[in-house]
């Protein structure tokens, strides 16, 4: 049973509703029959509380250029320095590329292609790939060829885009190795604060279900 955040309207799962109308709660797999709740409400699975429907208006345009701006940080993020760490009259300058590199010989270097793949390829790409899918959605034409996969690709790269658990980690680490060292932070670490902040933003305007709806009518 899924319910509004107001408890304004309950939806009942129905056996022998058309498979089209139905919608899988994406946590604990409860099938509910879709009904779109009205522009800021939410459908919520009754098992889990997962929101599994949240239309907000012009929410696909407000992702889009999110979207962008993320997209922008995280690759220029990758050229400027990411900490200054000065100890005992020694400074250093660290970016992102560099973490990555310091890990480049011998098996390590899987390593360093992980952290390059996780902190920046991968977020990067699946930025691109929203914006490929909703790019003509949002306009009201016909969604681009092979819009479905590259949308389902996206979502399952999501787990693997690691870029703000990345700076979360460096925050962490940062706590310990203040009382060592004197810490400077450089353009990049402001950056991925930007990255992270727009990230929790941008989740709060997306609606997978209304997204895969839009997607219906793309072409062969």
């Amino acid at each position: 049973m899924a319910e509004t955040d107001t408890d304004v309207s309950r939806t009942a799962f129905a056996g022998r509703a058309d498979l089209e109308d139905l919608i899988a709660c994406p946590h604990c797999d409860a099938l509910y029959t879709a009904q779109v709740p009205a522009s800021g409400e939410r459908a919520v699975c009754a098992r889990c509380h997962t929101v599994l429907i949240a239309p907000i208006r012009k929410a696909g345009l407000k992702i889009i250029a999110l979207t962008v701006a993320m997209l922008i940080l995280i690759v220029s993020a990758v050229f400027f320095p990411f900490l200054d760490i000065e100890v005992s009259g020694f400074t250093n300058q660290a970016s992102i590329l560099d973490t990555a590199l310091s890990f480049r010989s011998g098996l390590m270097a899987l390593l360093a292609v992980a952290t390059a793949a996780m902190v920046v390829l991968i977020p990067a790409l699946r930025l691109l790939l929203v914006l490929y899918v909703l790019t003509p959605i949002v306009r009201d034409r016909v969604p681009y060829r092979y819009a479905k996969p590259a949308f389902g690709l996206s979502q399952r790269l999501k787990p693997w885009a690691m870029a703000e658990i990345f700076a979360i980690g460096c925050a962490v680490a940062l706590v310990k190795v203040a009382a060592l060292a004197s810490i400077g932070f450089g353009p990049a670490f402001w950056m991925f604060t930007a990255f992270v902040f727009i990230v929790l933003v941008s989740d709060n305007f997306y609606c997978t279900w209304s997204v895969w709806k839009s997607l219906e009518h793309q072409r062969d």
